[in-house]
């Protein structure tokens, strides 16, 4: 073995006993008492990097603890504060799997809301000049779907009329989203397709901003497809509903 070989050997050897060294067990001797006191202090410092360790280490330690719930609960709500959408929904579904009766699973429902609403006013989309609506719609459907759990198993949840108002917003961007698949169609001369991506929000986004823009695009399309019936169908909705409205001044005969 030449002398280089060996000295390489003995270099390695002294990094890895260097850093098994240093490496220290920061929960050694610590109860669980401590390990949660000390999770919450970084909680409360907004150092949801460390206060996520603490958490995962109390589980860990003491799977069965008096604190091992809220540590579960706590594991979701870092990883949330730390942007990491795919492991705070991981974190959730896991907690609500394994606790479904638990008096806080409604608090597992909102923070897994939370995690798909941010995900569309998050600071790279915020600087960006981009149509929240033109986005992939799946963390907002996600979302809306959590909240709506949340209201309908948990309607006395303190999470409740915060969860409404968020709705109303995702509600209001999804429908914005089926409209640019009605655009999409419509340029492509796919009308028959348009019209029933309008109809679509008709039924299920009635009470969104979007409904007479679409109720405007059913009528054109039906009339390029030559459904006259069908298109003065939808011009009589249009007209019952939103008499005043910009879009009907565009279709009307």
């Amino acid at each position: 073995m030449s002398n280089l070989r060996i000295i390489l050997i003995l270099i390695t050897g002294l990094i890895l006993t260097g850093c098994n060294t240093n490496k220290k067990d920061l929960y050694k001797g610590l109860s669980e008492e401590a390990i949660y006191s000390q999770a919450q202090k970084n909680v409360a410092k907004e150092n949801f990097a460390q206060a996520a360790k603490d958490f995962e280490a109390l589980e860990s330690r003491y799977p069965y603890g008096k604190y091992s719930d809220k540590a579960q609960l706590g594991i979701i709500h870092a990883y949330y504060k730390r942007h990491e959408p795919a492991l705070a929904l991981s974190a959730a579904d896991r907690f609500i799997r394994m606790n479904p009766r638990h008096p806080e699973v409604d608090y597992a429902y909102y923070l897994k809301g939370l995690v798909g609403f941010d995900q569309n006013t998050s600071l790279v989309y915020r600087y960006l000049p981009l149509d929240r609506s033109a986005r992939d719609p799946s963390p907002a459907q996600e979302s809306f779907d959590a909240f709506k759990v949340l209201i309908e198993r948990f309607p006395k949840s303190k999470y409740v009329a915060d969860a409404r108002q968020r709705m109303i917003f995702l509600r209001e961007q999804l429908a914005s989203h089926e409209f640019q698949v009605i655009e999409y169609y419509v340029k492509r001369g796919a009308y028959l397709s348009a019209a029933n991506r309008a109809n679509h929000i008709v039924k299920y986004f009635g009470e969104t901003s979007v409904v007479p823009k679409a109720l405007a695009e059913m009528v054109k399309a039906y009339r390029k497809l030559g459904m006259t019936e069908l298109a003065n169908e939808a011009l009589k909705t249009l007209q019952n509903n939103y008499p005043n409205s910009v879009e009907l001044k565009k279709v009307r005969v």
